[in-house]
């Protein structure tokens, strides 16, 4: 498997969730999910509409707040009373569908200003890193371009640099391509390829069924808040032993 160490199966996982259970009021969007992501590996999480993927992403960076369970980054369990939560959301970037980029801020400014005000970096320190990130997407000639300038593509792309940039553990992507015009959702991907290439670990919600079959080292079903079947994507696309994920499958593949 690329992107993983020989040791990685032997160390703990980089990023798990135990027992994780989220109620909306009388709704129980996560039902005791146990999920475990090792260093370099990239995991798809895949499902119908209110399955409960994106709220499970949310909890691991605790942009949702869990009813119960534990996410555990790194070692530091991140819903552990007294927590510094802001020190533990250093170590985890996240990706939106919306790209949540400062429209009055240039492509550079939207990528060095947490690197400013998280990272403590001086301003020229902040500046190299962010150019650095924005080349890493293919985007150094867009650094003084503001985002209404940009495509959907790349605005997602400088969304991506501005996470990269604060160098992360684990990179969580959140449905990345599904607010891009079909054209523009490669750049994307290949983007993620790259990011991917390089060792992050990343966990991503997408309905992209072709990419996560090429790229991923493990897809998870997930369906009314449970975890319903795992595994490789030649495994899990190739031969699904559950009836629910067989069913999704023919509906998203027809």
């Amino acid at each position: 498997m690329t992107g993983n160490s020989t040791g990685a199966a032997h160390e703990p996982p980089i990023l798990q969730a135990v027992a994780l259970h989220k109620r909306f009021g009388t709704l129980d969007v996560l039902r005791g999910i146990d999920l475990k992501v090792r260093r370099g590996e990239m995991v798809f999480l895949i499902g119908p509409s209110g399955s409960g993927k994106s709220t499970l992403l949310r909890c691991c960076n605790r942009l949702e707040e869990p009813t119960s369970g534990a996410v555990i980054v790194d070692g530091t369990d991140i819903t552990a009373p007294g927590v510094d939560l802001n020190a533990a959301r250093r170590t985890i970037g996240m990706v939106f569908q919306a790209f949540n980029l400062y429209p009055h801020k240039t492509a550079l400014g939207n990528v060095t200003l947490a690197l400013v005000k998280v990272r403590r970096l001086s301003r020229a320190e902040a500046r190299e890193r962010a150019m650095a990130a924005l080349a890493d997407v293919g985007l150094a000639d867009k650094a003084g371009t503001y985002p209404g300038a940009l495509s959907g593509g790349q605005q997602q792309r400088v969304a991506i640099a501005r996470a990269l940039a604060l160098e992360p553990k684990v990179m969580l992507f959140d449905e990345p391509t599904s607010a891009l015009d079909p054209e523009l959702v490669g750049d994307v991907l290949d983007v993620m390829r790259k990011v991917r290439e390089a060792g992050m670990t990343m966990l991503v919600v997408s309905h992209e069924m072709r990419f996560a079959a090429e790229a991923a080292d493990r897809v998870i079903f997930m369906d009314a808040g449970l975890i319903v079947e795992e595994g490789p994507p030649a495994a899990l696309f190739g031969a699904p032993r559950e009836a629910r994920t067989q069913a999704f499958l023919s509906r998203v593949n027809h």
